[in-house]
Formats: C-alpha cells, sequence, structure tokens
C-alpha cells in the first residue's frame, strides 16, 4: 500500500548537501514534488519533500536522510492510501 507523506528537513550542516541530493535523487520515483528554502540569515536550508510511497520507503528515506551530519528531519503521513 502506497502513502502519501511529507517530509520536513533541516540542513545545518551545509556540507551535507550533495549526499542529502543523492538520496533524494534514489528515492526520486517516489517523490511528487518537493521544496526547498536556503534560509541565509539563520544558516540553514528548509525541505519539504512530498512522497507517494510504501510505509517502508518512506521510512527507510527519513532514515537514510537523518544519519546525514547536522540534518533533522520529521515525517508526516497521511491517511490517503493507493495499491499502487
Amino acid at each position: 500500500m502506497n502513502r502519501v507523506a511529507i517530509m520536513g528537513i533541516i540542513v545545518e550542516d551545509l556540507g551535507s548537501v550533495g549526499a542529502l541530493n543523492e538520496l533524494l535523487h534514489e528515492y526520486g520515483r517516489h517523490i511528487v514534488g518537493r521544496m526547498g528554502i536556503p534560509y541565509r540569515q539563520r544558516g540553514v536550508s528548509v525541505i519539504s519533500v512530498v512522497l507517494d510511497a510504501e510505509q517502508d520507503a518512506i521510512s527507510a528515506l527519513a532514515g537514510k536522510v537523518g544519519a546525514l551530519p547536522g540534518v533533522s528531519v520529521k515525517t508526516l503521513f497521511s491517511n490517503v492510501m493507493s495499491e499502487e
């Protein structure tokens, strides 16, 4: 069962941006859309990612993202599900 989710990511260590982008590219088939905002006054980047995937795939991506140095992530799952 696929679920719709939104992943909120805050990058405090800009050295992790390359690895983060590689992970997002790896899971690109599950990404509906993403928005990134560089918050230069605070020295962080804020990224929101909308996903449509199996819960295990979303959780795996969140775990990998959260393991990056200086990166925080939270995921919110909707109740919308499909067989895709």
